[in-house]
């Protein structure tokens, strides 16, 4: 059997959720026929066939968790080191067919005499750590009935729905930045009464943002914990978070800096209007150096925005208010930008921090162009 493994999705991006097939076993299908869809945190994606054959096996069934270099496909012929498709490296001998679904590759060797793929695979679709139980079978090998046991126990305790999709991803990745992060957050406003119009203030913003960069390049960086490294970007690629229904999704304006406003302004647009739809393309969601969230288009003033990793920073910006300031002695009333600026402090100062944050509230305080 000829195997075609699930590939690199990019940025870091380790599993996706099977949302739908679109082919079945003994379907005869084309190069570039699309087979399956999955959802990963970044957006829906659509895998098409990486050359023509006849489908033997499908790994996983929908709502199943696949892991990047796991195999979702298997084609009739002679088994191959594994036909992958993106940036996957590897490859290696043949392989038997006796993959699962569901487990990190550190969790399949350690779990591999306790109990077999297919309890593992259960285990993972329930959300069983299977290295709390103990099994009834022989030798101690955990059964279906002790993972479907040890569920149910679970879900009579607590109640409520597993989370899926960009939920399940999102609360992954705060508890991954809960864990490495050290977060520090300070708060400063600027005041807009030199803006012609100052209700719309993303694209001035991005505008700002780029500018504090070349002032303290470090906040636009990537820092990778385990080797201790840090790489700053020579442009800034903006993430910015938008609020929908399913979740958080957070699509990425490209070389803000280089761009004018006008540019910029169709970009947010065309971004915002495809993760409405849920047909922005993976690529868009990927490579964010920095990210804003604009959440003062709802509701609020300050915050303490989740910096995710690699990113080294996030700024928050909330509602403009009209208010009382002190000019020359007398008190006016302008229209104030709350603003709250979160780092990591394993590798930006304090000093640093300041410097960007006064470079961004300076540029966001002078007039129209």
């Amino acid at each position: 059997m000829k195997y075609f493994k699930l590939p690199d999705l990019g940025e870091g991006l380790q599993e996706a959720e099977i949302v739908r097939w679109h082919v079945a076993v003994g379907d005869t299908v084309k190069a570039d026929q699309l087979l399956v869809s999955v959802e990963t945190a970044k957006a829906l994606v659509d895998i098409p066939a990486p050359y023509d054959g006849v489908v033997a096996k499908l790994y996983g069934g929908e709502g199943d968790i696949i892991h990047v270099g796991e195999p979702l496909l298997g084609y009739e012929g002679e088994a191959d080191a594994g036909t992958v498709v993106g940036r996957l490296e590897g490859g290696g001998s043949s392989q038997e067919d006796s993959f699962f679904i569901g487990a990190a590759p550190s969790t399949r060797e350690h779990l591999a005499t306790r109990a077999t793929p297919a309890v593992r695979q259960l285990a993972r679709q329930l959300g069983v750590e299977l290295s709390g139980l103990t099994g009834s079978g022989h030798e101690g090998l955990i059964t279906r009935t002790d993972v479907e046991n040890a569920a149910q126990t679970e879900l009579d305790r607590f109640g409520g729905e597993r989370l899926r999709g960009v939920r399940r991803s999102m609360a992954l990745n705060m508890a991954r930045s809960h864990a490495e992060v050290v977060p520090v957050t300070i708060f400063g406003d600027a005041d807009l009464h030199r803006w012609g119009q100052a209700r719309e203030p993303l694209i001035r913003l991005a505008k700002a943002m780029a500018a504090a960069c070349a002032v303290e390049p470090v906040l636009n960086s990537a820092f990778d914990g385990k080797s201790l490294s840090l790489k700053q970007h020579e442009r800034l690629d903006l993430g910015i978070a938008v609020d929908t229904p399913d979740g958080l999704f957070v699509p990425v304006l490209r070389d803000v800096g280089h761009r004018t406003p006008a540019e910029l302004k169709e970009g947010v647009m065309r971004l915002r209007a495809d993760v409405q739809a849920r047909s922005i393309p993976p690529r868009e969601m990927m490579g964010a150096t920095l990210t804003l969230s604009n959440f003062g288009t709802l509701f609020g003033r300050y915050a303490n925005p989740v910096v995710v990793p690699p990113q080294v920073a996030i700024l928050a910006a909330g509602a403009i208010r009209d208010e009382p300031v002190a000019v020359d002695g007398a008190v006016v009333v302008h229209p104030v930008l709350p603003l709250s600026l979160t780092f990591d402090h394993r590798v930006v100062t304090g000093g640093e921090a300041a410097r960007f944050f006064k470079a961004l509230v300076e540029a966001l305080e002078q007039p129209d162009a």
